[in-house]
């Protein structure tokens, strides 16, 4: 199965910074733009290039986000912070938050413990565990859910999602073309509706807690708040 890209190219323009100190820079990206090479770019633009031409400097991926996915990113400014902050994603201290617009209703909580493949094609599959929460309903038949993975695997959210048939809405891989195709052309919604929300991880070099939260980017904030979630159309701030 092939991966999935958005509907869309993030427009070029600077990244948005959530947090900067002089071990991190901590961004709110876009969905469409690539973390790093490995999707094809006519321009080389990816989130490391943006953040090297606008520090002037190198700098290092401890961890990313899928292409089509937005919200908080990690981008280190040394090398020997990369280590510490993968650790701590590695030993559980790292808490992520995540919305996401899924096609059909849910409980109000429920965990999916459900093992799902370590990559597209790959035959063997490895444990995973996602917390969602019920945040809000649209037509009574979409659901605003907040999701809690426990572990980082592969296209995690994603994936569970699909096994519970309620596909993220604007998933050209395991979603909904159907559904895909009527929220573009009633809302707009030309990318995929998986945004992660907050970050909370320890500072790799003062082991202080930090937690970071990212407003949705207009292209999500907007179809939101059309369907009438709380979510303020020009900042896209949503209360967790």
């Amino acid at each position: 199965m092939a991966a999935s890209l958005p509907l869309v190219t993030a427009q070029a323009g600077p990244l948005d910074v959530l947090y900067r100190d002089d071990a991190l820079l901590v961004i709110n990206k876009p969905s469409g733009l690539a973390a790093h090479r490995g999707h094809s770019s006519e321009h080389g633009d990816y989130v490391l290039t943006r953040a090297r031409d606008m520090l002037a400097r190198p700098v290092y991926l401890p961890h990313r986000l899928d292409r089509a996915t937005s919200g908080v990113m990690v981008i280190a400014l040394e090398p020997h912070f990369v280590e510490p902050i993968q650790r701590a994603f590695q030993e559980g201290r790292v808490s992520k938050r995540y919305l996401a617009l899924a096609r059909g209703a849910i409980p109000e909580r429920l965990l999916v413990d459900y093992a799902i493949p370590r990559a597209d094609g790959a035959p063997e599959r490895v444990d995973a565990q996602t917390e969602f929460v019920l945040r809000g309903l649209f037509e009574a038949r979409y659901a605003l859910v907040e999701a809690r993975p426990r572990t980082g695997r592969y296209h995690q959210i994603r994936r569970h999602l699909k096994h519970l048939q309620r596909p993220v809405i604007g998933d050209t891989t395991y979603g909904d073309g159907k559904e895909n195709r009527l929220f573009r052309e009633r809302f707009g919604l030309m990318r995929l509706a998986l945004h992660a929300a907050e970050l909370t991880f320890p500072h790799p070099r003062t082991e202080e807690l930090l937690v970071i939260r990212a407003p949705f980017t207009s292209d999500l904030a907007r179809p939101l708040a059309a369907m009438g979630f709380p979510v303020d159309p020009i900042s896209g701030q949503f209360e967790l």
